[in-house]
């Protein structure tokens, strides 16, 4: 299990870490043919962040990645397995995943606990918190007030930028739950940075969620209005209007819907401020996959049964999940060059999402099996889905269930099932990397089905908190 760290205690102890790690950076990689803008980087206020803090909180790094063989990276064939990092859970919480992860490795999970067996319930967590590891350590990232936070992807951008949502410590005035934790306190956006937890302004509602920053410090997400969303049941707990937002030099500005779609959320955006995610009504009736452009919106391809774009890279590919044509069920989409390319579904697996994609073009995701139980974990590339459970050897404890973000590196930060021990059937976050060295016997050829889980790894509660539903919430 790795260090703790609470948001609340004395950070002290990390200036040691500060001082002894090499100060040599990676740079981001990006394909020759994107025209990538250079940008002074800013914070959420507007104002010049100071320098020398960035590039100390930015020299954190993992020693022991060092010791990894990488893939070569322009030729991804060579790749035969992966190092399995387990980074573990906050407490004694028996569910976390690592949501997503940026270019030197760092990786800000999700962590939360059910009642144990809860498999299949489409319910509300006991609890939630978002942290990030950092040389071994977990790092708790607080909250605005409230018990609990969380994300939707989160990404943490190569400056240690993070952000997510969080409780405050006041009752939503109308009743709303957006955090989704059953406590009906108001739900914040917010930007974690230099080790201090700020909320980002709404639209003139009470509640937002910020999903993703990007290198030159805009971040998306969505926010309320403060208007009643016609769209919504009569029974709807959450029923104000929610606009995707991108939030740049402190300021909400709400980006546009496609046709007469009420609402829409922001999911993620590239390092040239392209951004996608998806518009809809309430009840994801109509659900739409949307990318922006210079504050214009358009739709993408689908079979007229729904998709959300969940991830884009700076050359204009974009992931996400499309809807069947008979609308029975959904797998993970790419978008490129106006073409809709459907990745397809792992045997014996019933639905899908590619959730990441790195600019090399390799895409992560995750397929979910008849009973709606998160059951593999994939990497799609070259035209082929390869279930991640063959490439990491099978004296791995863990059975990997979901892969969310790659980085240019080829590292994913995925969530894995705990096969035995004292954490069995627990989820855990995990950071793959690459490894240019066979694994031997894998963990699919060990254990051909995934093993029971004590938390519930369920795919509609994910995807619900993820914003795909919130007319029953």
């Amino acid at each position: 299990m790795l260090t703790q760290l609470s948001f609340n205690q004395d950070l002290s102890g990390c200036e040691p870490i500060l001082t002894s790690i090499p100060r040599k950076l990676s740079k981001r990689r990006v394909e020759p043919d994107v025209d990538c803008q250079s940008s002074r980087h800013y914070d959420s206020t507007g104002g010049k962040r100071d320098i020398s803090t960035l590039r100390k909180f930015r020299n954190f790094w993992l020693p022991w990645v060092t010791t990894i063989i990488l893939a070569c990276a322009s030729d991804a064939g060579a790749q035969t397995g992966y190092k399995v990092a387990d980074l573990g859970t906050l407490g004694n919480d028996n569910m976390s995943c690592a949501m997503t992860l940026n270019d030197q490795g760092w990786t800000a999970i999700q962590d939360g606990n059910a009642a144990p067996g809860q498999q299949d319930a489409i319910g509300t967590l006991l609890n939630g918190r978002d942290a990030i590891v950092l040389n071994g350590v977990q790092v708790d990232l607080g909250t605005l007030g409230g018990k609990n936070s969380f994300m939707n992807w989160g990404e943490i951008n190569d400056w240690g930028q993070i952000v997510g949502y969080s409780e405050t410590d006041a009752l939503d005035p109308n009743g709303e739950d957006i955090c989704g934790f059953g406590t009906h306190l108001t739900c914040r956006p917010f930007l974690w940075q230099d080790f201090h937890m700020k909320a980002l302004p709404t639209l003139g509602g009470n509640n937002g969620q910020a999903s993703a920053i990007n290198n030159r410090g805009q971040i998306v997400g969505f926010a309320e209005d403060g208007t009643v969303d016609s769209s919504c049941p009569p029974n709807a707990t959450n029923n104000r209007t929610q606009l995707p937002v991108l939030w740049e030099n402190g300021k909400a500005h709400a980006l546009p819907t496609v046709g007469s779609d009420p609402d829409g959320v922001a999911y993620w955006i590239n390092d040239l401020g392209q951004a996608v995610g998806q518009t809809a009504n309430c009840s994801q009736t109509i659900r739409h996959a949307v990318s922006w452009t210079r504050n214009a919106a358009s739709a993408l391809l689908d079979y007229g049964t729904g998709a959300t774009a969940w991830g884009n890279n700076d050359r204009g590919q974009i992931v996400g999940t499309v809807g069947s044509a008979d609308g029975k069920t959904q797998s993970g989409a790419l978008w490129q060059n106006d073409s809709l390319t459907v990745l397809g579904l792992l045997p014996g697996d019933f639905g899908g999402i590619a959730s990441g994609i790195n600019n090399k073009g390799q895409v992560v995701g995750s397929n979910w099996d008849s009973n709606f139980n998160w059951a593999h974990a994939f990497i799609w590339q070259d035209g082929v889905m390869t279930d991640l459970n063959t490439l990491i050897p099978a004296s791995s404890n863990l059975y990997l269930t979901m892969a969310n973000k790659i980085n240019e590196r080829g590292q994913i930060g995925a969530m894995a099932i705990v096969r035995s021990g004292p954490d069995e059937g627990n989820i855990h976050a995990i950071l793959l990397t690459p490894a240019n060295e066979s694994i031997g016997r894998s963990v699919a050829e060990d254990v051909p089905t995934h093993p029971k889980s004590n938390a519930p790894v369920n795919a509609y509660l994910i995807l619900q908190r993820l914003r795909l539903d919130r007319s029953g919430q």
